[in-house]
């Protein structure tokens, strides 16, 4: 008997009716991850009351890139996913792309707004935990999609690292990114402008939902790309 590292399918080892309960509480995790992305970005939109000013532009746009583009982008790659129409790796591919790039004109839409903003207030920038969380996981968004760049065109580029560990290190780096993400939304509820638009129980539904879809991802990264210790004659 010899030890190697392999990676494992999804529910091996358990029994039949076992693995189907633990597929089927698999499908519902993500359906629910689909829901809260969705459920956030349109609530966020809704309380933000957007063309009221310039700022109530600022949660609008980064809710959509960051609740739901970013999570869309990341779950349409699960097994369990509700993306019937794109069976194939190429269509996923070309839709992760479509949503990142979504991410990315979004939360630069929402960085202006919000500098337009402080600018017309004439207020300084920087001075909350919140904004500069925003601002590295911006700068982290944009290194994600240039190592993104390198996943599709290694040849290209004259990469040496084979393209197998160089999809580990997009996967790997992509969840950093979005747990990043997921803090930068979670301080985003201790602002003065959410404090005093939501309150009581419902604010701390709020600063729980986030978490749901954040876990679900980290678990679909990690069964994907995690090696296993698997036993072999």
């Amino acid at each position: 008997m010899r030890s190697d590292v392999e990676y494992s399918p999804v529910g091996e080892g358990l029994g039949m009716r076992d693995f189907w309960l633990y597929v089927w509480l698999r499908r519902a995790a993500v359906m629910a991850a689909h829901v809260t992305g969705l459920g956030l970005t349109l609530t966020i939109s809704l309380l933000s009351r957007p063309g009221t000013s310039l700022f109530s532009w600022h949660p609008v746009c980064m809710s959509i890139a960051y609740c739901l583009c970013m999570t869309e982008g990341i779950l349409l790659f699960s097994e369990e996913g509700c993306h019937f129409c794109f069976k194939s790796r190429k269509s996923k591919l070309r839709l992760h792309w479509f949503f990142q790039a979504l991410v990315l004109i979004a939360a630069g839409t929402g960085l202006g707004f919000m500098v337009a903003s402080k600018n017309l207030s004439e207020l300084p920038h920087l001075m909350s935990w919140h904004s500069m969380l925003g601002i590295g996981t911006l700068a982290a968004t944009g290194f994600q999609a240039a190592c993104g760049i390198l996943v599709i065109f290694p040849k290209l580029l004259h990469l040496s690292t084979p393209p197998p560990r160089l999809k580990l290190y997009h996967a790997t780096c992509g969840l950093v990114v979005y747990l990043l993400a997921t803090v930068t939304v979670v301080s985003a509820m201790f602002s003065d402008w959410f404090q005093a638009t939501v309150k009581g129980v419902a604010w701390w539904a709020f600063l729980l939902l986030p978490l749901f879809p954040a876990l679900v991802v980290m678990n679909q990264i990690t069964n994907a790309y995690l090696p296993r210790k698997k036993l072999t004659s």
